[in-house]
């Protein structure tokens, strides 16, 4: 290959099983292993990543996002959709769109007991704000142009006041 199709190669292509994975482990229910797609490609607004969740663990909690939309591709296994309080069962093939909005909290969870493999692919709007029901959390984050972006996690409970510290 030469200079101009390594370099396009470099911020275009990823494959999975290439990818650097990441074990992601919170006993007892959490535990998935991740690779991070669109780390350092092109894209802008994309977000992508492949999971191995563990039998009979969850790749994380139950959330929401105001912003972004998802959608899963479940690739090898199978297990249950939680969403909208409400229990699915999903297996390879399936692909699950979530729709920005507290109308569909959901979670992925590997009800089986061998591993559950999916492609999540989501919007990257920023900024962005993610609830957690079952915890009462909220994250904030906005990504901009920084090289770490600005993420915030609290309960709504913790707020402070719009005019605190100020002159």
């Amino acid at each position: 290959m030469n200079a101009k199709v390594d370099e396009l190669a470099r911020k275009l292509v990823r494959n999975f099983n290439d990818i650097e994975k990441t074990a992601e482990v919170r006993l007892p229910l959490y535990e998935t292993l991740t690779a991070r797609l669109g780390t350092d490609t092109a894209a802008k607004h994309l977000g992508a990543s492949v999971d191995i969740v563990a039998a009979g663990k969850r790749s994380c909690p139950y959330h929401f996002h105001h912003a972004q939309e998802e959608m899963f591709v479940i690739l090898e296994g199978d297990g249950t959709l939680r969403v909208a309080d409400e229990l699915i069962p999903i297996k390879a093939g399936d692909v699950i769109f979530i729709p920005p909005g507290p109308e569909y909290p959901h979670q992925i969870i590997n009800s089986s007991k061998a591993p559950l493999k999916y492609l999540s692919i989501g919007t990257r709007h920023d900024p962005e704000v993610v609830e957690y029901p079952d915890s009462g959390k909220y994250q904030a984050i906005a990504r901009g142009n920084a090289d770490v972006p600005l993420s915030v996690v609290q309960r709504k409970g913790n707020s402070l006041d719009y005019w605190d510290d100020e002159p």
